[in-house]
């Protein structure tokens, strides 16, 4: 069955209200073109929640060589795939923007579980993947910014205005920074920002600004069907955090370097962690863990398995798969991501 070796899926692009997508073609290996398809959602059972959608699965992936969809999967196998949890408990995403994004921040766990009745927030990570020219990120507000200068920026933004933008600090990024995003800090991804994303499984943002490039936002868009005075509770106006963060080495040798980009010192809501092989062998030991190759290629092997797998591939470990496959390879890089 399926869920005795590595899960690999078919491509899942999704809907967006910004543009972008256009770096996929060198991380994929593909025909990508800016457009509004900016991300590809890695091994998600998670809904994506656009409006007008009717389309049960969209951003649910679908595992390649069968007609199932991952939650559809782990609520028919959850043992085999998840063991002991009860869901994956991350969402991976790999997004490029052309654009900037809108000014957005994310609930914590209180928040949703008070509106929206979900245990999980949206506590975010980013490891920047490429970049184009000027790329960076809006990244916490100002010093001194009030709920009444943002409430002002939000009233302009009904005209097109880039008022809020300058309500927040910038971080020029390349590849290689690594970015975490607490629940209720405001920000946004600027334009030119290939990212690998790991975060809660859910999809709630609040983006009170009415237009995002030529795209104009509906209330539902930006509130979650929330007023805007309770949506604006998802912003902590004083919340600011360290950015770019050092990698922690985990061990390094015979070959394998291993480090914690996001550990449990910064939050308890996911792991992301990169491994570096040159000629070493790394044990697939994580039930339930999401896999994504960055750089470089190499072999899974294990179990009478072996599949070539090259920058861009990425693959769910099921629990009853773990430490039966190894990536063998040479300047290989993956970054592994797990609940």
């Amino acid at each position: 069955m399926f869920y005795n070796e590595p899960i690999f899926f078919e491509k899942n692009r999704v809907f967006r209200i910004y543009t972008g997508g256009k770096l996929f073609s060198e991380f994929f290996g593909d025909d990508s073109t800016d457009g509004y398809y900016p991300e590809e959602w890695v091994a998600s059972s998670v809904k994506a929640l656009n409006e007008g959608s009717t389309d049960e699965y969209e951003g649910v992936s679908k595992i390649k060589g069968t007609d199932l969809y991952l939650n559809d999967a782990t609520e028919k196998y959850k043992n085999e795939i998840l063991g002991e949890r009860e869901d994956i408990g991350i969402l991976t995403k790999i997004l490029d923007s052309a654009i900037r994004l809108p000014v957005q921040a994310h609930p914590d766990k209180a928040f949703s579980e008070k509106y929206f009745s979900s245990k999980y927030g949206k506590e975010e990570s980013w490891i920047i993947l490429a970049t184009r020219p000027g790329a960076k990120i809006f990244y916490g507000f100002k010093d001194g910014v009030t709920l009444e200068d943002f409430s002002a920026a939000i009233d302009a933004s009904e005209t097109g205005s880039d008022a809020m933008e300058n309500l927040l600090c910038t971080i020029d990024v390349k590849a290689g920074d690594v970015i975490y995003i607490p629940a209720k800090m405001v920000h946004a991804i600027g334009s030119g920002c290939l990212l690998l994303e790991v975060q809660e499984p859910t999809d709630f943002t609040i983006q009170p600004e009415r237009y995002c490039g030529e795209y104009k936002l509906s209330d539902r868009e930006m509130y979650l069907g929330l007023s805007r005075e309770n949506a604006l509770e998802c912003f902590d106006m004083q919340k600011k955090y360290p950015a770019p963060l050092e990698p922690k080495l985990i061990s390094d040798a015979g070959g394998v370097r291993y480090e914690a980009m996001i550990d449990d010192s910064i939050t308890t809501s996911f792991n992301v962690r990169t491994v570096t092989l040159n000629g070493g062998s790394f044990v697939l030991d994580k039930g339930a863990a999401v896999y994504v190759v960055t750089e470089g290629e190499g072999i899974i092997s294990g179990d009478g398995y072996e599949k070539q797998i090259s920058k861009g591939d990425y693959f769910l470990m099921p629990e009853s798969a773990k430490e039966k496959y190894s990536i063998t390879g040479d300047n290989i890089r993956i970054t592994e991501c797990f609940a």
